[in-house]
């Protein structure tokens, strides 16, 4: 394919292709930086990091780190990274504007809506029931609000029929609420980061230090040898507490339930720091223990400090009567006789414990939890209102677990943030992007690389839990919007991309005009994103004609300095494009591109472009000029985005 014309009358049999391959084979020094695949240590539950603790002084950026997305010149060796030191935080107040407007792609941002409506019906990815009853789904990049929609019911069934089937039993028609924009849901977990902000105002102000004991602040918390655990474990779910404890059906108060989850011993062979089981009953505790600091309720806290400075007025417990109407319902829950829960908290423990707790019991919409993201986007400020400092925002998101990453994977958290999570983040995924889920079908990503964030909010378990999870409908919304903001080839045109397949493996292969003589060298441009360790390209080369294969080391260039990857690359590739170099065996007929990824999750892609192979030989491949026909391609696709 025949796309645009570089000119290659300086590449020939002479003096100047000589002078080319001379200075591409210079051997390179030993890098310092970890090899592509191997597993970076990072800093250990509860131990002292290099990044900022809350409070104190930020310096500014390092040299040759990303800063919003864009590297700074200096020297940097080793894959790409990202951290929360590299984030340049954006004062920006809310708007509603066109996609155009903020550089977005208009078709990506439009299958927002039609993908958000497909899984109001059962899907090829979720097909037995419907994902979800409805949606609101808001999306945003720079400040402006480029989709906020409302689609589907908020309230739709009165009950569930039995097992097996578990057939929704739909209300009279005229008893249905459509969902609307302004839709009130409970939260669920997204609670959690409300509670986490209100401890890390404390910690701010001194009265709560993260590496102290719990029990420093809860002296019950003891109870079950839990003498060791620190607040900062609580928000990293590491302390070694179990997921969850029936306290709702297994105790008659809501005092004894309290007393009951402070005093839940460890889970079975857990230790303090040494294990990540994700626990409500870790930010139950925490919620207790700022009221019980501050000697004032967990709910009072919320509105004073983070809800009611932001103006965020749909937010909140235990939402009036007289907001029934707007509120979406939740689960049949016979067995708590609850019927159809319909403007009180879903969560069981939450409701039993008066509405109020550190993990569940919040409402809020769409509007509201954009208002809480750009304040997060801005450094811990929003129209004036000073929520955190932004020493503090980017403490929260420093990966705290990255030492327990080899028998954790999903472990990735910073400060009651979850961090880098594929499974729902999708493309917009990356070590500094972060969010959270609720178990009523609620999640919000935010990526601060890009200043994008996604807020989708569904009823999934209405009218039952058992339909299943809303996870592929949050991955397949957080693609769209990664999709729409665009990765042009950097010398226009188009560029090679893989096609997004799960479970699946495509190649590109150029054949070479003749096999490699000595000193032969291929150059190309290079963009990555993918899931780290699961979704791996490949770079490889052939002597007999493509029948077997063999890796072959790349050397990718940038501004800030070069890198080798042994035979392949994987996860956060820094957002930009690489030049790519290889040293072609003697005797190399075929040169490959090959990308693997596992069945579920997916990164932004990969892009190849601009290939140019020669040697002492001669040229060996151009893939801008007469060979750009020759490429073989399955599974990969010219895009020029």
């Amino acid at each position: 394919m025949r796309r645009r014309r570089i000119g290659t009358s300086v590449i020939g049999t002479g003096t100047g292709m000589v002078l080319l391959v001379t200075a591409l084979a210079v051997p390179q020094p030993a890098l310092a930086g970890p090899k592509v695949g191997q597993m970076v240590t990072g800093p250990k539950v509860g131990q002292a990091v290099a990044g900022p603790k809350v409070g104190q002084l930020v310096a500014g950026p390092k040299v040759g780190q990303v800063v919003g997305g864009v590297q700074r010149v200096g020297r940097q060796d080793g894959p790409p990274a990202v951290d929360p030191d590299d984030i340049r935080f954006q004062r920006r107040a809310l708007r509603t504007g066109r996609p155009q407007e903020v550089g977005l792609l208009p078709e990506y941002v439009d299958r927002l809506r039609a993908d958000a409506e497909a899984y109001l019906t059962p899907t090829p990815d979720h097909p037995n029931f419907p994902t979800y009853a409805g949606a609101v789904l808001l999306a945003a990049k720079d400040g402006v609000v480029v989709r906020h929609d409302a689609l589907g019911m908020a309230v739709k069934y009165e009950s569930v029929g039995p097992a097996p089937g578990r057939v929704g039993v739909e209300l009279p028609a005229d008893q249905q609420i459509p969902m609307r924009r302004d839709t009130i849901f409970d939260l669920a977990s997204i609670s959690k980061l409300f509670t986490t902000v209100v401890a890390l105002r404390q910690v701010e102000r001194g009265t709560i230090d993260l590496d102290a004991p719990v029990v420093r602040y809860l002296p019950e918390f003891a109870a079950g040898g839990k003498e060791a655990v620190t607040v900062r474990m609580l928000l990293t779910h590491t302390g070694g507490l179990p997921a969850f404890a029936p306290l709702w059906s297994a105790y008659p108060t809501p005092e004894a339930r309290e007393a009951a989850a402070l005093a839940t011993p460890f889970a079975a062979g857990a230790t303090p720091g040494n294990q990540y089981v994700y626990s409500d009953l870790g930010l139950i505790a925490l919620g207790v223990l700022v009221e019980r600091v501050t000697g004032r309720p967990l709910e009072h806290l919320v509105a004073a400090e983070v809800t009611g400075p932001l103006r965020m007025h749909d937010t909140g417990y235990n939402p009036a009567p007289a907001l029934r109407h707007r509120i979406a319902a939740t689960e049949y829950q016979p067995y708590a006789n609850r019927g159809i829960v319909w403007g009180e908290v879903h969560d069981e423990n939450a409701w039993a414990l008066g509405g109020v707790a550190g993990h569940a019991g919040l409402f809020s919409t769409a509007a509201d939890l954009a208002i809480f993201c750009q304040m997060l986007l801005n450094g811990g400020e929003y129209r004036g209102a000073r929520i955190l400092r932004e020493s503090t925002v980017r403490d929260m998101l420093v990966n705290y677990n990255a030492g327990l990453e080899t028998r954790y994977p999903d472990s990735d958290r910073g400060l009651g943030f979850e961090l880098n999570k594929h499974g729902y983040m999708g493309p917009l995924a990356s070590p500094v992007t972060f969010g959270h889920t609720g178990f009523t079908g609620t999640s919000i990503v935010v990526d601060p690389l890009s200043q994008t964030f996604l807020i989708l909010l569904t009823n999934r378990v209405h009218p039952d839990r058992n339909w299943g999870t809303n996870t592929v409908a949050r991955r397949a919304l957080a693609r769209d919007l990664a999709y729409a903001i665009p990765v042009r080839p950097p010398l226009g045109g188009t560029a090679w991309r893989a096609d997004d397949r799960d479970g699946g493996s495509v190649t590109l292969t150029a054949p070479l005009r003749r096999a490699a003589g000595r000193a032969a060298v291929a150059s190309f441009r290079l963009w990555y994103d993918t899931e780290p360790r699961y979704d791996v390209l490949h770079f490889q080369t052939s002597a007999d004609g493509g029948e077997t294969w063999t890796p072959v080391d790349v050397t990718l260039l940038g501004l800030t300095g070069r890198w080798t990857a042994e035979g392949s690359v994987t996860g956060y590739g820094g957002r930009r494009w690489w030049q790519a170099l290889a040293e072609l065996p003697v005797g190399t007929t075929h040169l490959r591109w090959s990308y693997a990824t596992d069945a579920t999750s997916r990164g932004r892609g990969v892009y190849v472009d601009a290939l140019l192979a020669v040697g002492t030989n001669g040229l060996l491949f151009s893939g801008e000029g007469t060979d750009a026909t020759r490429f073989t391609a399955t599974g990969w696709t010219p895009s020029d985005r």
